[in-house]
């Protein structure tokens, strides 16, 4: 598995600009995490549990003998408890810090191992209980918690509305001197486990700080559940509704699975349905092309010619689609390439992206296959380029992940500004992939400017809260 670490220290960075863009927490008693969230068992693959148990303290380098009597690492016992049991794995690395502070202990005791999911302990017993030992161990404990949790207290719920001590949707109980009124089968579920507000508090605020963000401009996000996928633009997402907007705007490369609720937080903008360049003609007959989200009135039928748009390619389109977009400049018979073209200079080998009578230079293959994967490069007539005046290079989309080759740093683009990560575990809880990584020359690191780091902040104590060990 492809691995990669970071420098420990990004200091310099931290003390000119610290502005997380993980979200401020407040936690709402009657809410924990979604049904969906608790029973999404496919949320993480074996290697990225692995990557993140290695992100934090020694649990990834653990091997226990599993239930099935084989011996396996801690990731994989994670794996197989989520998949055998129904439940989301990030759940049990969230209880696993709950109960025990297993995920980023250094040092853990062999009782915080044997009752790693605190189960079979209660406020009145402990450890020692004997009717307990039978729940000893690392694997016991996982496997006997998260069976408890869905096919008894989930299974309850669902054929009675309620779990064994009386807590079910819509039912308001008092704890801890709070009125909590459940508001779903998964929020009852962890406080029939845990009945205490200050556990369950714990439990969303990991949940946030590992699995919940605010991601930056131009990040594709698409839903687990549905495949539908989404641009992070402006604090909306915006809905890219046909496969044809989103190869010819977009990498899919770059595409972050999360699930439904990462996306319900933010409020749903205007949808994105037609492929970039794409030819529009408004009911009083003018004829536009549309480039990213502007529209350039084509100035007459001599400049449509001459440019050698094709007729058949046109859409007609009212009124209504067409506000959406702003306007731009006029397409005449002067706009060079308004649709842009990739030529090469055939002495140096130089790629550059032409448009409108202006040409960037491509500064790597990289930022080539990103921005233009499926485009031709035309070969550059003698002279031809000397015609245009050179301006900025061009930068990776918004939304990709680049690391200078034989360097440490990883940066996500957004805005055009390079945003460092400062860890691996900032990395793995945002859903990011090693393999989406891009690895370039310096070049084309440095003429992004650097924006503000993305870290996890919180560091809030979330020691475990069983106390009875």
């Amino acid at each position: 598995m492809m691995r990669r670490y970071f420098i420990a220290a990004l200091t310099a960075i931290l003390l000119i600009s610290i502005v997380s863009p993980t979200l401020a927490f407040e936690f709402n008693p009657s809410y924990v995490i979604s049904d969906a969230e608790l029973l999404d068992a496919d949320s993480m693959s074996e290697e990225e549990i692995q990557a993140f148990l290695d992100a934090y303290g020694t649990l990834g380098s653990r091997s226990f003998t599993d239930v099935d009597d084989e011996r396996k690492s801690a990731a994989e016992i994670i794996r197989d408890a989520a998949h055998r049991n129904g439940i989301n794995p990030r759940v049990i690395l969230i209880m696993l810090q709950k109960e025990q502070s297993l995920i980023d202990d250094t040092d853990p005791t062999s009782d915080q191992l044997d009752w790693a999911m605190g189960y079979g302990i209660c406020d009145s017993c402990n450890y020692r209980t004997e009717a307990a030992q039978r729940f000893r161990g690392f694997a016991k404990q996982i496997n006997s918690a998260t069976l408890q949790l869905t096919d008894g207290y989930m299974a309850d719920l669902a054929a009675y509305g309620k779990t064994v001590i009386g807590f079910g949707p819509g039912i308001s109980v008092e704890i801890d001197g709070i009125s909590v009124i459940f508001s779903n089968n998964a929020t009852a579920a962890l406080y029939t486990y845990t009945p205490h507000t200050h556990g369950n508090s714990n439990f969303a605020k990991l949940w946030q700080r590992w699995f919940t963000h605010d991601y930056p401009d131009g990040t594709l996000l698409q839903n687990s559940e549905d495949g539908g996928v989404w641009l992070i633009r402006n604090g909306t997402r915006r809905p890219i509704t046909s496969r044809a907007a989103l190869l010819t705007r977009f990498n899919e490369n770059a595409i972050v699975s999360v699930d439904a609720t990462s996306l319900a937080v933010y409020p749903v903008g205007m949808a994105i349905s037609l492929p970039n360049y794409s030819l529009l003609r408004s009911p009083r007959g003018t004829v536009y092309l549309l480039v990213d989200d502007t529209l350039r009135g084509i100035a007459s039928q001599e400049a449509f010619r001459a440019i050698g748009f094709n007729p058949d390619e046109i859409l007609d389109v009212t009124f209504e689609d067409l506000a959406q977009y702003e306007e731009g400049e006029p397409i005449s018979t002067d706009t060079v390439y308004p649709q842009g073209a990739l030529l090469q200079d055939t002495e140096t080998g130089g790629v550059y992206f032409v448009q409108n009578g202006e040409k960037s230079p491509i500064m790597s293959r990289e930022i080539l296959m990103a921005r233009f994967p499926h485009a031709s490069i035309s070969a550059a007539e003698v002279g031809e380029l000397e015609l245009y005046p050179l301006t900025a290079p061009l930068l990776f989309p918004d939304g990709t992940l680049i690391s200078a080759s034989g360097k440490p740093d990883v940066y996500v683009v957004s805005g055009g500004y390079r945003l460092p990560i400062t860890d691996e575990a900032t990395f793995l809880s945002y859903g990011w992939k090693w393999s989406q990584v891009v690895t370039t020359n310096d070049r084309s690191i440095s003429i992004h400017p650097l924006g503000d780091p993305i870290q996890t902040s919180d560091t809030d104590d979330l020691s475990h809260d069983t106390s009875t060990l």
